[in-house]
């Protein structure tokens, strides 16, 4: 069962706007497309206790399953909660503080480190980035080059949604690159992705939400790279039209900024040039 105390339920109702039965805008097909992506069949008979709408077999999911899946699904609604509708400060800042302390993240110090807001992350400027520190072969090299110009091109020409495919896909590929130039420490991180039977996983079958988490962990990337990169990682997904269709997902100059944002951050910082 999560940690999630009435009030912190009653929060998350509001911003996904449970009231009737409903989740977002999310249909029952396209409800159960997104629960996919983190192995989950809400249509099981696990989550009838309240009865059969969306809503409440998501009240029932947060019930029935741990702090850490719960957490990393009511992230990935948030997100989407602020992609498509308009919603308070102050009420994504205290749904993101509720998911930290589900991640065990509750300490006032990393409340503070994470009140960074988008406006505060996209600020930040990364006049030179340079790949040559990255250790790199020189093919692997070249390839990251092409795409770091090919996403500035988009940037642009107003490409939004080619810059969010290109740096999430260029993301996952740095940091698999890293992993393999550390396996010791990626494989013995607490956050490290186990199969069925408790052993960790090959690296090369991690998700990019595995490479963003311990990642972190292990300190190659900083606090506010970790959060804005989930956001890529979310919206990168998008890259299924079908998905993108079902969420009305149409990307735009800000969504754009924010992931070229993230990749440049993360290369600042796995470079050293980022303190």
């Amino acid at each position: 069962m999560a940690n999630l105390n009435f009030t912190q339920k009653q929060h998350f109702e509001k911003i996904f706007e449970m009231g009737s039965g409903y989740l977002l805008d999310f249909s029952n097909s396209s409800l159960q497309e997104f629960m996919n992506d983190f192995k989950i069949d809400l249509g099981s008979s696990m989550y009838d206790k309240y009865g059969s709408s969306k809503a409440k077999r998501f009240r029932a999911f947060w019930e029935v399953e741990n702090d850490e899946l719960v957490a990393k699904v009511l992230q990935s609604l948030l997100n989407l909660a602020i992609s498509k509708k308009t919603l308070v400060s102050k009420d994504i800042e205290l749904a993101q503080q509720y998911i930290r302390e589900l991640q065990g993240e509750n300490s006032i110090t990393t409340i503070v480190k994470t009140k960074l807001t988008e406006d505060d992350f996209l600020k930040q400027e990364f006049l030179k980035i340079d790949i040559s520190k990255l250790g790199l072969d020189s093919g692997f090299e070249k390839v990251i080059q092409q795409r770091l110009d090919e996403i500035t091109k988009s940037l642009q020409s107003g490409a939004s949604l080619s810059v969010i495919f290109l740096c999430g896909s260029t993301l996952e590929g740095l940091l698999l690159h890293v992993a393999t130039q550390n396996p010791q420490k990626f494989n013995s991180s607490k956050s490290a992705p186990k199969d069925k039977d408790g052993n960790v996983k090959q690296l090369y079958d991690w998700t990019l939400d595995n490479l963003i988490n311990v990642a972190h962990e292990e300190s190659f990337i900083k606090l506010d790279i970790k959060k804005f990169a989930h956001t890529l990682k979310d919206f990168r997904n998008y890259i299924h039209p079908r998905q993108q269709a079902s969420q009305n997902f149409n990307p735009d100059k800000h969504t754009a900024e924010i992931s070229w944002k993230v990749l440049q951050a993360t290369i600042a910082n796995l470079s050293g040039d980022r303190q």
